[in-house]
This record gives structure tokens, C-alpha cells and sequence, in this order.
């Protein structure tokens, strides 16, 4: 890399690891722990890249990218933040960051970014200010990768008019996404609509959702059981385009792909939804975000006694190996009912087992703290992988796709693990030397020395 990066932030651990590993990657390194000495050396017009925290002592980062943006157009920015929040990406976006990254973070993977930033430039960009209607207490937080990834593609998504399909099981907030996406959008002053097949399933239930929704947005709920002749009339409403045509969003808990070659969902309808896709992950394939969201029900339940309860370690313990079908619902249901029962401030074990103990039809708790073993994971994912062809084979070079799957991260891991160190990150991997060298250079893994960001 080569330029000169700006770095803010207030934490003294984090400007000497960015500024050693940038430092070593290349590039000069101006680091500050005040928001105003960063937007000073904006304003004078240095740097070609800026890393900034959000939460500083003397104001916020998010709140001075319009600024930057005004002084300096296209210069890159890179926000992170401790703040794991859907707000915070859709903040971020809003204010035309060009990348943002949760804490902690990986280290390999922002000079990754940074090095992009430095590339591509962030390009002409207008500012826009945050929406007055933040929705903080949207119970989509996360710090996990896999729901990161979604924040960072709903806020791209936000002001486009592209048709979205968002599936997933019950309970994950599916259409708390929709919601999302529409109450941050150019269309979040117009109605949003939800509808079910049996309200259009009367040959003028198009037009009368039509009317209600006024070109907002539109959001057809569960459209994979919907039957195939309404199917062909909203296919039919989606080609009727107008000046107020809504914007159309879509849920479904099955894999739509597999129904259309099943044959129980239209192809037609299918293509006209799928402009973009959105996968919003089961509870149990992110543990590691159960204590954040038990916390935030926690905090915002309501008790008949003063004060916030909070959970112990053996009751987090079991909240971390149970399963949770009903994923974050069943997880909000759950500490909701131990708020109303709970006679001390601390949740104990016993209480949080004769919770889940009366539920319905409890899942069994996993045999190992919250893991899976690998093989078990790997066979899961590969299994899905077949079904999803629906009879079909996978395209050939399967094995070879796979093991560079899996390869690839390894190597990533075991590197920052070493600090970049390729003798001992090779001694780790049991593999020579050169065969190391080899690897990261078919694989294109990005080697920084220093030390894995915590």
C-alpha cells in the first residue's frame, strides 16, 4: 500500500496496532485520539484515507462524514465501531462511508479494506444527513460476521428501488428487515403494506393493496405459500408499473429457489422478486450474539420493581446451548416471562430452566458448550449444498472449490494468529515453508505483520 492514512480513535491499543501495521504495510500514518485534530488535518487536506471511530471523546465520528464529505469529496473513510447495531451500519451508509467494520475487528481484514479505499478512491459522493427517525431500539443487533455482512447489505440496499427477497426461519426478523429497509428509504414518508396471499387472492385484491400502499412499499408475506394463480396475478401487478408504483419486498421461510424447481413458485415471479436476496441467519448459527440480545431485552423490559435484571453465568451458559427454534422471538418471549418472574436482580440457572422447560416443544440442549464439531458443520453445510440443486449435480470441481473454502480462512487465521510470522504460521499448519508461500499466493491472502486486533 502507499498513502497516507488518518487515524482516529481513542483507544491507545488500536492507533499503535493500526499505525505499526500500516506502517509496515507502507503507508504513513497520522493517528489522534481527538475528532477535532482529525477533521483539522482534513481541512488542511491531509491524508488519503481515514479510519475513525464512531464514539470519541470529544463527538462523534459518524456525525462529522457529511463534513468531510463537504471539505473533501472523495475521500475514502472507514468507520468502526464498538456500537454492533443495524443503526450504526445504516448510519454509516447514510453518511456515504466507504467501508464500516464492528469491534472487534479483524486486522487483516481492514488493511484489506484500506488497501481497496487507497485503490478505488470513495469517488463522488453527496452528503446526506441521518434520518431524524432513528430506530435504535430495533432489536437487530449482532456483532457476529455473518450478521454484520446483512447490515452492511440492507444499507446498501435502502434507497434503491430494487425488489427484495428475505428468507429465513420464524423468528429471526425477517420483517423487522423489511421494516428496516423501508423506514430508511426515500419512500419511508409513504405507507408500508403488508399483505398475505387470502388478501389477494380476490381478483381485486391487487389493485385495492395498490391503492393502500400509494407507492410505498409493499411487502408480500410468505410468498412462497402463496398458490400459483395469485402468484401470477402479483407477477402481473408487478408489471403494471405507474408514476406511484411501491417498492416490492417478499419473505419466505422455505428456499425459493428449490420451490421454483419444485415447480410450486412461478419462475416468472421468482426473477421479478429476486433483484436482491437476503439470508437472515437462525439464532443457534450465532451464539456468540445471544448474551448482546439478552442483554438488550433485559434492558428494555419492563419490571414491576425498579431496576435491570441481568443473567448469570450459568443461566447465560444455558442460553448459549440451547437450540432456540424460535429463534430471536422465542429468545425475547423468554427473558420477557423471566422478567415478570424473577424475584432477585440476578437470573439464576433454575429459574432460566423452568423457563425454557415449559416452552411448547423445548429443542434439546447441545451436548457441547454451544459447539459444533467441524465435520458435523462441514457435512451439514455440504448437504444443503446438494439439496439446493434439487436432484441436479453441482457444476464440476466441486472438491477442488471446497477445499479452497476451507483452505483459504485457515491460512487467514493461522497467520494473524502468528502475527504474520510464516515460520511459525507454517510450524502451526504443519506444512513446509514453501508450501505455505505457495498457498497464499494461489489463494491471494494479503500477509500483515502485527498482532490479531481483540
Amino acid at each position: 500500500m502507499d498513502g497516507t492514512i488518518l487515524v482516529a480513535d481513542d483507544d491507545r491499543t488500536i492507533r499503535t496496532v493500526l499505525t505499526q501495521a500500516l506502517t509496515r504495510a507502507g503507508c504513513k500514518v497520522h493517528a489522534t485520539s481527538s475528532l477535532t485534530t482529525l477533521m483539522r488535518w482534513v481541512a488542511e487536506g491531509r491524508g488519503d484515507a481515514v479510519i475513525t471511530d464512531v464514539m470519541m471523546p470529544d463527538g462523534n465520528g459518524l456525525e462529522m462524514l457529511p463534513k468531510i464529505a463537504e471539505d473533501r469529496p472523495h475521500l475514502p473513510v472507514i468507520v468502526i465501531s464498538a456500537q454492533n447495531t443495524i443503526m450504526t451500519a445504516i448510519k454509516a451508509t447514510e453518511a456515504d462511508a466507504f467501508d464500516y467494520l464492528p469491534k472487534p475487528f479483524d486486522l487483516p481484514d481492514l488493511m484489506k479494506r484500506t488497501a481497496r479505499a487507497l485503490e478505488q478512491g470513495a469517488g463522488p459522493r453527496a452528503a446526506t444527513p441521518a434520518t431524524e427517525q432513528d430506530r435504535d431500539d430495533l432489536p437487530m443487533v449482532g456483532r457476529t460476521p455473518v450478521m454484520q455482512s446483512l447490515y452492511r447489505v440492507v444499507a446498501r440496499l435502502m434507497n434503491t428501488d430494487l425488489p427484495v427477497l428475505i428468507w429465513g426461519e420464524s423468528g429471526t426478523g425477517k420483517s423487522l428487515i423489511a421494516r428496516a429497509i423501508h423506514d430508511f428509504s426515500d419512500r419511508r414518508t409513504l405507507p408500508f403494506v403488508t399483505v398475505t396471499g387470502a388478501e389477494l387472492a380476490d381478483i381485486e385484491g391487487p389493485a385495492k393493496v395498490l391503492a393502500r400502499v400509494r407507492g410505498g412499499t409493499l411487502l408480500i408475506d410468505e410468498i412462497g405459500d402463496i398458490p400459483q394463480e395469485v402468484q401470477a396475478r402479483i407477477a402481473r401487478m408487478m408489471d403494471a408499473s405507474s408514476e406511484d408504483a411501491p417498492r416490492f419486498l417478499a419473505t419466505s421461510q422455505s428456499d425459493l429457489a428449490a420451490a421454483m424447481d419444485q415447480g410450486k413458485l412461478r419462475s416468472d415471479l421468482y426473477y421479478r422478486l429476486s433483484g436482491a436476496t437476503l439470508n437472515v441467519p437462525a439464532l443457534r448459527d450465532r451464539v456468540e450474539d445471544i448474551p448482546l440480545l439478552t442483554e438488550h431485552f433485559l434492558t428494555r423490559a419492563e419490571r414491576p420493581s425498579d431496576g435491570v435484571l441481568t443473567l448469570s453465568a450459568p443461566a447465560a451458559k444455558l442460553f448459549a446451548n440451547y437450540t432456540w427454534p424460535g429463534n430471536v422471538r422465542q429468545l425475547e418471549h423468554v427473558v420477557r416471562q423471566l422478567t415478570l418472574t424473577s424475584r432477585a436482580s440476578e437470573i439464576s440457572l433454575a429459574e432460566a430452566e423452568n423457563v425454557l422447560g415449559t416452552l411448547p416443544h423445548p429443542e434439546p440442549l447441545q451436548t457441547q458448550a454451544g459447539t459444533e464439531r467441524l465435520g458435523a458443520s462441514v457435512e451439514r453445510h455440504l448437504r444443503r449444498y446438494f439439496d439446493l440443486h434439487s436432484g441436479v449435480l453441482p457444476p464440476a470441481g466441486l472438491y477442488t472449490r471446497i477445499l479452497r473454502e476451507v483452505e483459504a480462512p485457515l491460512i487467514e487465521i493461522a497467520l494473524a494468529a502468528t502475527a504474520g510470522n510464516q515460520a511459525k504460521c507454517a510450524d502451526l499448519l504443519g506444512i513446509n515453508r514453501n508450501t505455505l508461500r505457495k498457498k497464499i499466493l494461489d489463494l491471494d491472502i494479503e500477509v500483515t505483520r502485527g498482532r490479531k486486533m481483540m
